[in-house]
């Protein structure tokens, strides 16, 4: 959850051979209202915006394409309860937080199957490698970007981006 933009808030996401994978960087302030999803190359891919009346928890994340500005999802968080809302008579996914060290991502619209789950990354012999550093594995045919803006919205829910 370190940004590689110096005094800016955000994170980087490696892949395994530890190549850089996806950045956000908020050059705003912590917690920002608006935070941006890119790839290696700067690319926006998804731009995440938090609603006005933040007494409600929602945010919305939209689809970067220049040509049109269109939701493609909304997280909510209602009590503790985090849903992903996609529209179109999709039920979406639910984030469950997984003890103090990570989260899971449950697809509603596949009985609760399991997409992506995050923790705390560890050394072989089980020692936490700090509280900023994660492991998000991803199941096979899930969007990663995706999975990466709602990480996102988990760490402004949390006040960690």
């Amino acid at each position: 959850m370190k940004s590689l933009v110096y005094n800016s808030h955000g994170c980087t996401a490696y892949n395994s051979n530890g190549e850089i994978v996806y950045r956000v960087d908020n050059y705003d302030k912590k917690c920002s209202s608006q935070v941006y999803l890119m790839d290696i190359l700067g690319n926006v891919l998804f731009s995440i915006q938090r609603k006005k009346l933040r007494i409600f928890g929602c945010w919305d994340g939209y689809n970067w394409d220049f040509s049109k500005k269109q939701r493609w999802f909304r997280v909510t968080n209602k009590r503790g309860m985090i849903h992903v809302d996609l529209g179109s008579n999709q039920r979406g996914y639910k984030i469950l937080k997984n003890g103090t060290k990570g989260f899971k991502i449950l697809n509603l619209d596949q009985d609760g199957a399991l997409v992506a789950e995050i923790k705390r990354k560890q050394t072989t012999s089980g020692v936490d490698l700090g509280n900023d550093v994660f492991t998000l594995t991803v199941e096979p045919e899930i969007d990663q970007s995706f999975i990466m803006s709602i990480v996102m919205v988990y760490g402004l829910i949390h006040r960690q981006l």
